[in-house]
């Protein structure tokens, strides 16, 4: 057979921060720019990868057992590893990788990888899961092979992104429809260049947070809490500060469904504002840098609002902005932030694109 391709996009959050893995809802876009995966078949199982920007080829073999790395390549050897559980035949392959996104900046650059693979040997040696069962399949890929115990969002956002659409997902039916977004409005993302990572812990130590909260109001999950639930209930005020955030969070989605719904963009970008604020004061997985970009951009005619993208502790924001005035919102904040904080910002301008198998 000769080289297969596949695409998966990063994505954007846009609300429902942590809400993931917490059985509630999240808003995301998938982005036009992602992860190229050029894929070909090799025998004697053996399994070549490779990417731009990284020297060498890495050289393995698909009947080993897989060991954790702590480096990129436990993204997709772990994807192999899962696809061959579920029932792929275990060929060997070389996969070359080529990113449009910037790295450590939070648009889900993991996510887009797994996926990419995951399609890339569905293609190559060819094998039918339905698209949200692959979303699944990477997520187990992250959460047992690279350590990260994220939920679906991003998987699921990488998949079933949708033209001009925002993508609703509902992490505890796992089910995803998808929502216009008025075509007058663009999604300004802005990397603060600050590193984005979450394998330092702090991810983990937010889950088991929330978790904890979740079992003193003796629910199932924060997605079942109410906020008069939680102002009731005695807990330490970390944890309590912790599911606030997760809680209004889930109730600021379905605000912001509604609002898309009804026509009014100053709304969800009211919600976008809120829901960066309980960021910062509850769950304390902003910045200064990403504080900074937050205040700048929102004071710009033009937006509606703004807050973090992503897990946090760095990274990007994403802004909700007339397109006609992007440009100039762009070139004043980047110049303004550079200035006040001594880091690069660099920013996109992105629609909301199809995902890596499209409707």
């Amino acid at each position: 057979m000769s080289e297969i391709t596949s695409f998966a996009p990063g994505r954007v959050e846009i609300l429902g921060n942590h809400t993931d893995y917490n059985g509630g809802v999240v808003l995301s876009a998938a982005l036009q720019i992602g992860i190229t995966a050029n894929a070909r078949r090799l025998s004697d199982q053996k399994i070549q990868l490779s990417s731009d920007g990284i020297d060498g080829v890495e050289n393995h073999c698909r009947k080993a057992v897989f060991a954790r790395s702590g480096r990129w390549i436990d993204y997709p050897l772990g994807v192999a590893t899962m696809l061959t559980k579920a029932g792929a035949d275990p060929g060997g392959f070389a996969i070359h990788f080529q990113s449009t996104l910037p790295h450590g900046a939070g648009l889900s650059s993991s996510a887009a990888l797994e996926v990419a693979t995951a399609v890339a040997l569905m293609r190559l040696y060819p094998f039918s899961l339905p698209p949200m069962d692959i979303a699944r399949l990477c997520r187990q890929a992250e959460n047992e092979c690279v350590g990260v115990n994220c939920g679906l969002l991003d998987q699921a956002s990488s998949v079933f992104g949708k033209k001009d659409h925002l993508v609703f997902l509902d992490c505890r039916n796992e089910t995803v429809d998808t929502i216009p977004l008025p075509e007058h409005l663009g999604l300004l993302i802005i990397n603060s260049g600050v590193k984005h990572a979450l394998t330092g812990g702090e991810y983990n130590e937010r889950r088991e947070q929330c978790f904890e909260a979740a079992r003193l109001m003796s629910v199932p999950a924060l997605r079942d809490a109410s906020l008069s639930q939680l102002d009731s209930t005695p807990m330490p005020e970390l944890v309590k500060r912790r599911a606030r955030h997760v809680v209004g969070e889930n109730e600021r989605v379905f605000e912001a469904v509604e609002a898309l719904k009804q026509g009014t963009p100053e709304a969800l970008g009211a919600l976008m504002i809120a829901s960066h604020r309980s960021s910062m004061e509850y769950f304390e997985n902003s910045t200064p840098e990403l504080d900074l970009l937050v205040s700048l951009v929102t004071k710009e005619p033009g937006c509606f609002g703004a807050r973090l993208s992503g897990g946090g502790f760095g990274g990007a924001i994403v802004a909700l902005v007339e397109n006609d005035k992007a440009e100039i919102i762009q070139s004043k904040v980047v110049k303004e932030y550079n200035i006040r904080s001594g880091a690069t910002a660099t920013a996109i301008l992105s629609e909301a694109s199809d995902g890596a198998i499209p409707a």
